[in-house]
């Protein structure tokens, strides 16, 4: 097998060893693999980190139909939810806290709306709603 130039988005021994065990291993008695798991799970990341798609993966990855595939299956199966709930208590542990968070926080505000961007449609500061314009109208006769 050819050795390639490592990515940025390549990962380390050290942190390889310690996704490894969540990766799934190719099943006994099937068909034997015929592309590294580390290349797959590189390849993923290569793809996340770009945000390109998953037909410009570089050439020098496995194909992409092949890394998409298994994306796709360990996405179904919870291998990259292990994968991340693993890092996270990693992390949290290494730094004095509780493995699982007690609570989380969501902000509303990064979630955008269409108010200023339709006003005649009823939504933002120049349309107001339906009813509201309504109400105008009529107060005004």
């Amino acid at each position: 097998m050819m050795t390639r130039l490592s990515y940025p988005t390549d990962l380390t021994d050290a942190q390889w060893q310690r996704i490894e065990p969540q990766v799934p291993t190719p099943k006994s008695g099937g068909r034997p693999a015929s592309v590294a798991r580390r290349e797959i799970v590189n390849a993923v990341f290569s793809v996340v980190r770009k945000g390109c798609t998953w037909r410009a993966l570089p050439h020098d990855f496995p194909r992409w139909s092949t890394v998409y595939h298994y994306f796709r299956v360990w996405r179904d199966d919870g291998t990259w939810d292990r994968i991340h709930d693993t890092l996270r208590d990693e992390t949290r542990v290494a730094v004095g806290r509780d493995p699982s968070p007690a609570a989380a926080i969501l902000d509303a505000q990064s979630v955008k709306t269409a108010e200023t961007r339709y006003p005649r449609t009823g939504g933002g500061p120049a349309g107001g709603s339906t009813a509201a314009r309504r109400s105008k109208a009529a107060s005004a006769i």
